[in-house]
């Protein structure tokens, strides 16, 4: 997310904190380059007007041209701007006084909006709140078969009844009313592109329904699109925010840099993958720092407290202590790395971590994660428990049941055997911080 920008910002900031001394020149010079940065990551060209210019009347103020340090000074500006530009500061769902509260989801086909309800959902639930799944697409092919697989596989209750869109909106709303559910999650009818009748049926169920929040789901790869179907679906409808999907792709990032500026209503969620936990609550502090690439620990502390057994985590330090840590340990900590995301996000929200070029391939570590998977995943329990059990043949074994060579199964073998007798060095010296520095051979990191 945001590759090509954080870096093209951080070669300009690179260049500036070469200048012992910053002019009004060096400056107009690097605000040429982040206005070009900004174009090419597809972001609305009105807002980078006003965004260089709020930008520029700071730079060359005093607090910055007469700092010890300017460069960083240029930069603490820009991450101001564009938390600016972002929206400043979280924005929650509202919900209504009197249940049950109404969220209706809208937006175009492809930008996974069924999904999102669903992701939506499961997070209501993590809250401790009853939603209900309403499929009101009755449009789309199999667009209620779909959100019902989805809830199933969450434990989400989902009504599809018969009948027209709006139909199926009032008659989840009595059904609400009678189980207690609550919020009621209306999934609507989208389009290839947007058409009056569409529209029109969603006025409908605007007044049929009165919803606490009307959400346009977009797509954040389609950039200045995104925003051109949210001014319309705006003005018809009265969105009070958005969720962009798709984050977690090719994503330039113009449409989340643009989205709110030029609509003026706040971005609720981020989509950042398929799977059911990958739906964020957007903070615009966080996701600038990223794109300046500083880094989201808060978000990474977030996930690991999601996904991290508490438990667990005591019982391995206890193992590591003394000395009876195993591959079968080691297996079940990668499931739990896993669980936080893909490697690349992860190493995104390390700060400093997106810009050290050559330091880490999260491509190659994911191979590598995904092999030392494999191989053990072939080992019975016993053997990873007690590596030492596995001889030629075992080898030969698991080697041909994870699609890997011998060789590979030496290999992971002799980097856990290494590993286990660098933490019998650390532990007694209470470094525990070196844990994940000892274990880079397994992800050649």
């Amino acid at each position: 997310m945001f590759e090509g920008l954080t870096e093209r910002l951080n070669l300009v900031f690179k260049r500036l904190r070469g200048h012992g001394r910053l002019t009004e020149e060096n400056i107009a010079e690097a605000l040429r380059e982040v206005r070009l940065a900004l174009l090419e990551a597809d972001v609305n060209f009105k807002v980078v007007k006003g965004f260089i210019e709020r930008v520029r009347a700071r730079a060359v103020g005093r607090e910055v041209l007469e700092s010890l340090s300017p460069g960083q000074q240029v930069v603490k500006v820009v991450y101001e701007e564009l938390v600016e530009e972002l929206g400043r500061t979280r924005a929650p769902l509202a919900y209504a006084p009197d249940p049950p509260t109404v969220f209706m989801l809208v937006g175009l086909h492809g930008s996974g909006k069924t999904t999102t309800a669903a992701k939506l959902a499961r997070m209501l639930v993590s809250e401790g709140r009853s939603p209900l799944l309403v499929a009101a697409d009755t449009t789309r092919p199999a667009a209620k078969e779909q959100l019902q697989i989805l809830g199933r596989s969450l434990g989400v209750p989902v009504f599809a009844g018969a009948g027209s869109a709006l139909q199926v909106c009032q008659e989840a709303l009595t059904l609400s009313r009678q189980a207690g559910y609550s919020p009621v999650i209306l999934d609507t009818s989208g389009r290839l592109h947007i058409d009056e009748p569409l529209m029109q049926e969603l006025v409908v169920i605007k007044g049929a329904t009165r919803p606490a929040e009307i959400v346009m789901v977009a797509d954040a790869m389609t950039g200045q699109d995104a925003v051109n179907s949210a001014l319309r679906f705006d003005a018809d409808l009265g969105l009070t925010g958005f969720i962009l999907t798709k984050l977690d792709g090719d994503a330039r990032g113009g449409a989340a840099l643009s989205i709110r500026s030029v609509t003026g209503k706040p971005i609720k969620f981020i989509g950042v993958g398929e799977k059911p936990e990958a739906l964020e609550p957007f903070h615009p502090e966080r996701l600038a720092s990223r794109i300046l690439g500083m880094g989201d620990i808060l978000t990474l502390v977030e996930k690991a407290q999601a996904t991290v057994d508490r438990q667990r985590a005591e019982e391995l330090a206890e193992k590591i202590r003394t000395e009876r840590f195993t591959l079968e340990d080691f297996r079940l900590q990668l499931g739990q790395l896993k669980d936080l995301g893909p490697l690349e996000q992860v190493m995104e929200m390390i700060p400093g971590l997106s810009q050290q070029k050559g330091l880490a391939d999260p491509h190659g570590a994911e191979r590598e994660f995904k092999q030392a998977e494999a191989i053990m995943n072939s080992m019975t329990r016993k053997e990873r428990e007690s590596p030492d059990l596995i001889n030629g043949s075992r080898r030969r074994r698991i080697a041909a049941g994870s699609g890997t060579s011998v060789a590979d199964v030496n290999r992971l073998l002799k980097q856990f055997s290494q590993a286990q007798k660098l933490m019998r060095q650390m532990v007694p010296r209470g470094a525990a911080g070196n844990v994940a520095r000892h274990l880079r051979p397994f992800v050649g990191v």
